[in-house]
């Protein structure tokens, strides 16, 4: 895949909304209204949730062109 495929694909909302999210509590942070155990929190929380949905959208395309590795044991 190329470069300017991959770029194209970060550029999306979810991704967008993600790195929004992400700079807005950094700077919450920084600034002192909010903790940096609170920044964590929400941190952890957004980007398990961007990463477990860009997972699972490629583990379903994967299903969808039979690509999937997994064998079937009888």
């Amino acid at each position: 895949m190329t470069i300017i495929k991959r770029i194209a694909k970060l550029i999306d909302v979810k991704s967008i909304v993600t790195f929004i999210l992400t700079a807005v509590f950094a700077y919450l942070s920084v600034k002192g209204v909010i903790s940096g155990e609170q920044f964590l929190t929400v941190f952890t929380m957004v980007v398990s949730f961007y990463f477990g949905t860009q997972t699972g959208k490629r583990e379903k395309e994967e299903e969808l062109n039979g690509e999937n590795d997994t064998k079937k044991v009888d």
